[in-house]
């Protein structure tokens, strides 16, 4: 049985969101398209707030496009590290305005940045 896309679209990107809040409040529409066997869906993404809508989104300013196979595991499974190695290995494509891509970027880096010297801070007792 088919998973819904929707519903994965909507859990994926409220996942990403808790561990990347400060892209929250980010005003942005994302067309995205999965990619399957003889078949492609695609879907708008709304921001601020997570409304997915089946459709071309004709009004996105940036794309995302993956295999559907690829996209339910990562909806359900994967961490912010893993989507970035997703993006930079070519298993997932963004593409937009470059200043979109690369803020987006910049804020995960520097999320990360802040999750990896958490873990690193010696507790003081």
């Amino acid at each position: 049985m088919a998973e819904d896309a929707k519903a994965l679209i909507e859990l994926a990107v409220r996942r990403f969101l808790k561990e990347v809040p400060a892209l929250e409040p980010l005003k942005l529409v994302v067309g995205i398209e999965l990619r399957g066997r003889g078949d492609v869906q695609h879907f708008r993404l709304e921001m601020p707030g997570i409304k997915v809508t089946k459709g071309a989104a004709a009004d996105a300013r940036m794309r995302v496009e993956m295999r559907r196979e690829f996209f339910n595991v990562m909806a359900k499974e994967a961490k912010v590290p893993d989507w970035v190695e997703a993006f930079t290995y070519g298993q997932a494509k963004a593409s937009g305005p470059e200043q979109f891509v690369k803020l987006i970027a910049n804020v995960v880096e520097r999320q990360q940045e802040r999750q990896r010297a958490r873990r690193a801070k010696p507790h003081a007792s």
